[in-house]
């Protein structure tokens, strides 16, 4: 198949940046999105241009390193996986195919297709941990949890911390990242001691590296490649307003 691709290049931060088009012929439709980047890359290099800079790990959708916007969807036209999961056969021959980095103040350009989710640690070092000493690990079974806990939690920790919620939201909104690393915590017996002053330091440090207010659409929940659900949103809501009514010094 033959495509045509439309790709942003930017140097960095502070440069402008465009889309440049690069024509592809005799592509095999099996072939994986990120490998067709490799064989583009493979073509620049031996042109002597700059190859294409973009974020990949492990390719099994599992590292959330693959950060593309393609045709003005996170992580391209399929659903429920990253765009390392993305094959070409998802395309029409001779369709133009436009790709994009994640749009975001708190997610800089570094290069080309890869940009800065360093944000996405603060939050994590600001709250997504257990501080106290719990001793050596217990058995599987000694801490009983009910099922339907256990599923939810499991569907929070799903989370890939790829970026697609962020890049899906007309406000830049990380709600449901930061949702999702509440969730997993205040849901489980061993995250209930510091529930209430992780939703603080979490949606503080959220605040603080400037993204945007959550406005409920669902999009995010929608592009999520993990498929953690919108209802990790409203549980971080009641996390952090519960946590906000009973903090010290609230005369509230």
């Amino acid at each position: 198949m033959n495509v045509t691709l439309k790709v942003w290049r930017q140097k960095n931060t502070s440069t402008p940046g465009k889309l440049v088009q690069y024509n592809m012929a005799n592509i095999d439709p099996d072939m994986s999105f990120l490998e067709m980047f490799d064989v583009l890359n493979g073509e620049l290099t031996h042109k002597g241009e700059e190859p294409i800079v973009f974020d990949h790990d492990c390719r099994e959708g599992i590292c959330g390193s693959c950060a593309m916007y393609v045709n003005g969807r996170a992580h391209g036209p399929q659903t429920g996986g990253a765009v390392c999961q993305l094959f070409m056969r998802s395309f029409r021959d001779g369709e133009t195919i436009v790709v994009e980095p994640w749009r975001s103040r708190a997610f800089p350009i570094i290069r080309d297709l890869s940009v800065d989710r360093t944000a996405f640690d603060r939050i994590v070092q600001a709250g997504g941990y257990i501080s106290v000493n719990t001793g050596s690990a217990p058995d599987a079974n000694e801490i009983l949890v009910p099922r339907q806990i256990q599923e939810s939690t499991m569907d929070a920790a799903a989370c890939i911390a790829c970026g697609a919620c962020v890049a899906a939201c007309k406000n830049a909104s990380a709600m449901l990242f930061v949702g999702a690393q509440v969730s997993r915590f205040a849901l489980l017996p061993q995250g209930q001691s510091e529930r209430r002053e992780r939703a603080e330091r979490m949606v503080a440090q959220m605040d603080s590296e400037g993204f945007g207010a959550c406005s409920f659409t669902g999009a995010c929940a929608v592009e999520c490649p993990a498929s953690v659900p919108l209802e990790t949103i409203t549980r971080l809501n009641r996390e952090y307003l519960g946590a906000k009514i009973i903090s010290p010094g609230n005369d509230s």
